[in-house]
């Protein structure tokens, strides 16, 4: 392992103003966004999309950093024979992948999850590295509701999480470690703090009994933040203050960077919570971005799957990438959004 260009590359995906385009929807999760827009979900159009996101020159070379792929795009060609991939170097960006195959029941644990996919993983990172990837990402969930997360759920997803780390490390790749906890419940602010903070803290105790150098990963987390039925929810300077509160006291200064899931929230709320972060004085790691929703809704409205709206969707792709690139330093204002509408 060469720690030193993890390190490199770690850093790279964290630079300030730019971040990470999490382009990786599963075939079943692109569907539901394409069917949103009346666009039928085929190879193509998929391969179209995407190639439509990785050519907004505007976006790819000034706000973007990374793109998480999924296993179908990082082996398509763009319509003229480019390998997608390589239009993502081209623009100077980092190319990514998602390696978890998805969730499955945990035993024992009622409406609990553990991620799947371990099984041939080193196999599959050594091609991922050959075709061109540096870096991975693995997203497990965590659950807020009556009685969970459990302890188990907790422990068994930070252990899973870590081997995947150490396995991409022993394969010279990056990897982005994702524990998400959900907010689909209806708890508050506070509950997401505490449990966001014991996922966290399981988390960096297994990476080390793992033997992943901390060094050389990127930690893609939720931010403390009300559920969404909540009655109550929490004010962006809250939840600025909070996050910032809790990934002081969870994550080491070691980690170059945390790249933020949305989770579900709304493109700007996602923009305005992390600027707000960046209002909180220095910080011991980058702190960026690492959006699939926050970024693509607006653009894939825009394109609708028609040829003739590509340059639509392509601006809409660069407002937005733009908005969260001035907001990971820091410089976002809500009335850019106005003077773009």
């Amino acid at each position: 392992m060469n720690l030193t260009e993890l390190n490199r590359i770690a850093t790279a995906v964290v630079t300030p103003g730019k971040g990470i385009l999490a382009a990786d929807e599963s075939s079943g999760t692109i569907k539901k966004r394409f069917d949103a827009i009346g666009v039928e979900s085929t190879e193509g159009n998929r391969r179209d999309y995407r190639e439509m996101l990785f050519r907004s020159k505007e976006a790819m070379s000034q706000y973007i950093s990374g793109v998480i792929l999924y296993d179908e795009t990082i082996w398509q060609d763009a319509k003229d024979g480019t390998p997608l991939i390589k239009l993502i170097e081209q623009s100077g960006a980092v190319p990514g992948i998602k390696v978890d195959e998805g969730t499955q029941a945990l035993p024992m644990c009622p409406g609990e999850l553990v991620t799947v996919g371990l099984d041939k993983l080193a196999e599959r990172l050594k091609k991922y590295y050959e075709r061109g990837a540096r870096f991975a990402k693995w997203r497990a969930v965590i659950d807020i509701g009556s009685g969970i997360p459990s302890m188990t759920a907790i422990s068994v997803n930070a252990h899973v999480l870590a081997r995947y780390a150490a396995l991409c490390q022993a394969a010279q790749i990056v990897p982005i470690v994702e524990p998400e906890v959900l907010m689909d419940g209806d708890h508050d602010i506070d509950r997401c703090y505490d449990v966001t903070s014991r996922v966290l803290n399981k988390t960096f105790q297994e990476l080390r009994v793992q033997r992943v150098a901390l060094e050389g990963m990127v930690l893609k987390p939720n931010m403390a933040i009300s559920g969404k039925k909540c009655a109550k929810q929490a004010p962006v300077e809250e939840v600025a203050e909070k996050t910032v509160r809790l990934l002081k006291a969870c994550v080491p200064a070691a980690v170059p960077g945390i790249a933020f899931l949305s989770g579900g929230q709304s493109d700007e709320e996602a923009t305005a919570h992390l600027n707000a972060m960046h209002k909180l004085g220095p910080l011991p790691w980058g702190l960026t971005f690492s959006y699939g929703r926050a970024l693509q809704a607006a653009p894939q409205k825009a394109w609708s799957g028609k040829a003739e709206n590509v340059a639509a969707g392509q601006s809409a792709f660069s407002h937005r990438a733009r908005m969260n690139g001035l907001a990971s330093k820091g410089e976002w204002q809500s009335s850019l959004e106005k003077k773009a509408a």
